[in-house]
């Protein structure tokens, strides 16, 4: 089996460096997009990835993030919850696990017979769903003396929502549903923090996402081809790299003669069952968000969502196969239950 691997980001780095361990032979084909600024990367993400590259300490002497001051939902109070995570932008997290010039790929190996998709275009015939059109806007801003650099702040507010995350210098601000200035002016949590905000410096959207497609005879979609999580409740570089590996023993299981329809059966229902479950956590966030009409559009969105997720895994009970490490194996019993 020749792979490609198409996409420059944290799915493709992934998979680049589990076909390698494997000794599977691929190549790359870059697809270079618009790079986050910042990225929280919890404790379960940084093992993940320190697993993946076998490396401990990739992730050492960032920005460390303690707690989380938190003031969600009508007339809430402000809370201050402990927070375990570290903050880098994508372009540094990139630099850390790009693999190597020498790294397995084979430019040489001719045409692939299997492809993974991390970065688009999409499939023929496939499409992108979106369910809500909430649009982020990300500036940076200039903190306020005392402001504390081990805390992200997060705030709901009438019509969209703020999140403040520290820098060495400078913090980043990301506010969806409105522009920064127009959230700062309505804001007492966030607002205290700020000094000055500079004009966005770039946009993206962070409404829930999926490929109606995600799978095929010789590709499968991962990453940012398949699915766009919602920021405020989803981690999006920790998916990125449960989607890779999944991809990556896909793979390596239908290489070593596993049956190719069962095994992209299971990724297909492994993903969207994925999906589903940050939906349901997304459209919680939104209905204690607030009461306007702008936090239950969100909500209904999210609805619209589960409905889609609901009528493509009708009949499903559970899942064929199993992770055990980073190989693909038969469920030890029938199907174990969608979780």
């Amino acid at each position: 089996m020749r792979v490609l691997i198409r996409g420059g980001g944290v799915a493709a780095c992934c998979a680049m460096r589990l076909l390698n361990r494997r000794g599977l032979s691929f190549s790359v084909e870059n697809a270079p997009r618009p790079l986050l600024p910042a990225i929280l990367l919890g404790e379960r993400t940084q093992s993940l990835i320190g697993d993946v590259f076998e490396n401990a300490s990739l992730l050492e002497r960032l920005p460390r993030i303690r707690q989380r001051i938190v003031k969600w939902g009508d007339n809430a109070e402000t809370k201050i919850l402990p927070h375990e995570a570290v903050l880098v932008s994508e372009q540094a997290l990139l630099e850390r696990i790009q693999p190597g010039p020498t790294i397995g790929g084979n430019e040489e190996a001719g045409e692939p017979t299997w492809t993974i998709c991390s970065s688009g275009p999409l499939r023929e015939g496939s499409e992108q769903l979106e369910f809500g059109s909430r649009i982020a806007n990300a500036c940076q801003v200039t903190l306020r003396e005392g402001c504390e650099r081990d805390a992200c702040w997060i705030e709901s507010l009438d019509s969209g929502w703020l999140f403040l995350l520290p820098g060495r210098e400078r913090g980043w601000l990301l506010s969806v549903g409105a522009a920064a200035e127009q959230l700062l002016a309505k804001s007492s949590l966030v607002a205290e923090q700020v000094l000055a905000a500079d004009p966005a410096s770039g946009s993206f959207s962070s409404h829930p996402r999926i490929a109606e497609r995600l799978c095929g005879p010789g590709w499968m979609a991962c990453g940012a081809a398949a699915l766009g999580f919602d920021p405020l409740c989803g981690d999006g570089v920790g998916n990125a790299a449960r989607e890779a590996i999944l991809a990556c023993a896909v793979t390596a299981a239908v290489a070593g003669g596993a049956d190719e329809d069962s095994a992209l059966e299971h990724y297909r229902v492994r993903l969207q069952a994925g999906f589903m479950r940050h939906l349901e956590i997304s459209q919680e966030f939104y209905r204690s968000g607030g009461s306007g009409p702008w936090w239950r559009e969100q909500v209904e969105a999210a609805e619209r969502g589960l409905e889609w997720c609901r009528s493509r895994l009708k009949g499903v009970t559970g899942f064929r196969y199993r992770l055990r490490g980073f190989s693909l194996e038969p469920a030890d019993t029938g199907r174990p239950e969608l979780t």
